[in-house]
C-alpha cells in the first residue's frame, strides 16, 4: 500500500507559501469588514434631540385627546351702542369788565400841548444847525465859501503897511483857505470898492497876519475850507492911520 503524507507548510515552495499567506490575510480583513457592516445595520438609531422649545397652549381643563376649540373673537360694539361725548359748557362773556379801571385822572390837553408833545416836532439832537457857519457863495474851484469869523481882529498897524499911497475909503474882499492855528493861506482877490483902489490887494497881502476861526458844520470845525474876509477902510486921520 502506498502511504500519503500531508505536506507541511515549510515544505512547500516559497511562492506557494507567500500566496497562501496573502490569501489568508485578505480573507481575515474581508470577514472583519463584513462583521462591522452587519453590526452597523442592526444598531438602534439614536433619537435626535431638538433645541426648539415646545409650549403647550391647551388649557388644563380641556382633554388633550379632544380637538382644540377655537375661541370666538370679540366683536367691536356697534357705532350705535357707543356713548356720545358730553358737550362742553357754553362760554359766557361777562357783561362788565373784570379789570378795574385806572384810578389816575384824565388830563385834558390843548391842541398846542399836543403839538408840543409830538416827537416829530422835537429838534433832532446833534444836528448843530444853530452853530453852523453862514454860507456866502463858492470858492475859486467851486468849494463852499463861508463867512469868516474872527479869532482876533487885525490892528491898524497890521493893515496900514500894505495900503497904497493916498488910499481912498472903501473895502477890500478876499477869499482864503483856512489852515490849523486859526490861520489862512492861498488868498485870492474877489472885489473892492472903489474900483482900481487896490484895497483888495492890500487885504490879500496882509492876510498872513489874520486870525480866523475855521467854519463849523454840525459842530465840527472844517479846517481847509474857504472863508470870505472883508476889510472896511475909513479915512479918519492920516496921523492915526486907518
Amino acid at each position: 500500500m502506498s502511504a500519503y503524507r500531508l505536506t507541511l507548510p515549510y515544505e512547500r515552495p516559497p511562492l506557494q507559501r507567500r500566496a497562501s499567506g496573502l490569501a489568508l490575510a485578505v480573507a481575515v480583513n474581508v470577514a472583519l469588514l463584513l462583521l462591522l457592516l452587519t453590526l452597523g445595520r442592526f444598531a438602534p438609531e439614536a433619537k435626535k434631540v431638538s433645541d426648539a422649545l415646545v409650549v403647550d397652549l391647551m388649557p388644563e381643563s380641556h382633554s388633550t385627546a379632544g380637538p382644540a376649540r377655537s375661541q370666538p373673537t370679540k366683536q367691536a360694539p356697534a357705532p350705535s351702542q357707543t356713548k356720545p361725548l358730553p358737550k362742553p359748557p357754553p362760554i359766557v362773556l361777562p357783561s362788565k369788565p373784570t379789570i378795574p379801571a385806572s384810578s389816575a385822572p384824565f388830563i385834558e390837553m390843548s391842541s398846542a400841548d399836543l403839538a408840543a408833545s409830538d416827537l416829530r416836532n422835537l429838534p433832532k439832537g446833534g444836528s448843530g444847525s444853530d452853530g453852523d457857519s453862514e454860507v456866502v457863495g463858492t470858492g475859486p474851484h467851486g468849494e463852499v465859501l463861508y463867512a469868516a469869523r474872527w479869532a482876533r481882529r487885525p490892528t491898524d498897524a497890521e493893515l496900514s503897511g500894505y495900503l497904497p499911497p493916498n488910499a481912498p475909503d472903501g473895502y477890500g474882499l478876499v477869499a482864503c483857505k483856512t489852515i490849523p492855528g486859526d490861520r489862512v493861506e492861498d488868498c485870492i482877490e474877489l472885489d473892492q470898492e472903489p474900483r482900481g483902489s487896490h484895497l483888495a490887494s492890500a487885504v490879500r497881502q496882509a492876510a498872513w497876519q489874520f486870525r480866523v476861526r475855521p467854519p463849523r458844520k454840525n459842530g465840527v470845525p472844517l479846517i481847509g475850507s474857504w472863508v470870505r474876509i472883508e476889510i472896511d477902510y475909513e479915512h479918519v486921520d492920516r496921523s492915526q492911520g486907518f
